[in-house]
């Protein structure tokens, strides 16, 4: 094994499109990208089940204080319902509780899809690790223990029907933050009188970022040296390029990296924007005060150096 040196690893920073495979864990995931890069610090941007796949955003170094970014950006998904059996997780990995045979046709489905376009209340599954008292849901459900869960407001932009054979229906869904799938695959079971369970979920979007431009773990594998992985990496200013860019004069720049507010010649936005140091580049995130100045929101540039 090549013995590398601390500063090495801390010198990872960015952003990894990964493309998750079934079977693990999102945190199994990012530990072996972490390896892989020879990265000090990571972390995911919102977890996928064990049984799903498709596109987990990691951070790397600096990126990492953007990770709660991703947690508010609109996710896309490709998922298959089994109608007519129902399981006590909503997914493959629980029990069967019921059968039922399966009468709706493609347009009794879109019907009742109506209900779940739009912005709406969910309930969450207990099988999801909201806590109740400091536990998790989920552990309470392992135990047989159902609780009064609080509906929550969510938002579906998109919900389309792709195929529909031998019970499995194919959906195309963008929702917002905070949807559960597996509460929708219940839930629409429940509207149709015959149950139904996510049979497969594959993660496609978030934000403007899409799978396929995603790596997977065994093509990070193939990679010839960590090097080569870390050149994979996207910017961590690139992977915001969706928000407003300015440019602060060079002289404030200190005053930003230090949490103060400065005056920012062309205001008028609202939410955050990436601001810009003259020589120093990508600073962070700023957000204008309605007024004159711009304040920090997530320094990424130390004061005595550039971000990497």
């Amino acid at each position: 094994m090549i013995n590398r040196s601390v500063s090495e690893r801390a010198a990872v920073n960015g952003l990894m499109l990964l493309d998750k495979p079934s079977g693990i864990s999102s945190n199994a995931a990012l530990s072996q990208a972490k390896r892989l890069l020879l990265a000090k610090k990571g972390g995911h941007t919102g977890s996928l089940d064990p049984i799903a796949t498709g596109l987990l955003p990691l951070c790397f170094g600096k990126a990492t204080r953007i990770a709660g970014i991703f947690l508010d950006f609109d996710k896309t998904y490709e998922v298959t319902i089994r109608l007519g059996v129902a399981t006590d997780t909503g997914d493959t990995e629980g029990q069967i509780i019921s059968r039922s045979p399966v009468q709706a046709s493609v347009q009794d489905i879109d019907k009742a899809l109506e209900n779940f376009r739009g912005r709406m209340l969910q309930v969450p599954p207990m099988y999801s690790a909201i806590k109740k008292d400091g536990m998790p849901l989920y552990k309470l459900a392992r135990k047989n223990q159902t609780v009064e869960r609080s509906p929550r407001e969510v938002m579906v932009h998109n919900l389309q029907v792709q195929d529909f054979k031998d019970d499995s229906l194919s959906l195309i869904l963008t929702c917002s933050k905070g949807f559960y799938v597996r509460s929708l695959a219940m839930d629409l079971g429940e509207a149709l009188a015959c149950g139904g369970h996510v049979q497969a979920l594959r993660r496609v979007g978030v934000g403007g970022h899409s799978v396929r431009d995603a790596l997977t773990l065994k093509e990070l594998e193939e990679m010839g040296s960590p090097e080569q992985r870390r050149m994979r990496l996207i910017k961590t200013d690139d992977a915001l390029s969706h928000l407003p860019k300015f440019e602060i004069p060079n002289d404030q720049v200190s005053l930003f990296c230090q949490g103060q507010g400065v005056p920012l010649a062309s205001p008028g936005w609202k939410g955050l924007g990436r601001i810009y140091g003259g020589g120093e580049g990508f600073l962070g995130l700023g957000e204008w005060d309605g007024k004159a100045n711009v304040c920090p929101r997530k320094i990424l540039l130390e004061c005595s150096g550039r971000d990497q």
